[in-house]
């Protein structure tokens, strides 16, 4: 697994994308979140091809804090079964990768 990872989720309102985000930096499990939206999402639910406005959470992390993370995102998501998306971070700056060891505890 990679040393660094870049998890993805989406939520429903851009309330709860900065509730999410706030409680991973809060909580130390990301050194930082970006919330992008309103974006538009196109999926199948339940046999239904739906549609929904969502905001797009992107937390820079450690890898070995995934499932710590991926509580925290279920905890505090409204979905029945959210996106929780985990990308290693293949390279990066070594100033900028040393920023996320500061502060993710």
């Amino acid at each position: 697994m990679a040393e660094y990872l870049q998890v993805q989720t989406t939520a429903g309102s851009e309330e709860e994308a900065e509730e999410i985000a706030a409680a991973l930096v809060e909580r130390r499990l990301a050194a930082c979140v970006q919330t992008i939206g309103p974006i538009a999402s196109r999926y199948r639910w339940r046999g239904e091809v739906e549609q929904a406005r969502e905001w797009l959470c992107l937390a820079k992390t450690e890898a070995d804090r995934y499932a710590e993370v991926e509580t925290a995102i279920r905890e505090l998501h409204s979905y029945e079964e959210p996106e929780v998306i985990a990308t290693p971070i293949v390279a990066g700056s070594p100033g900028y990768l040393a920023w996320i060891d500061r502060n993710v505890e």
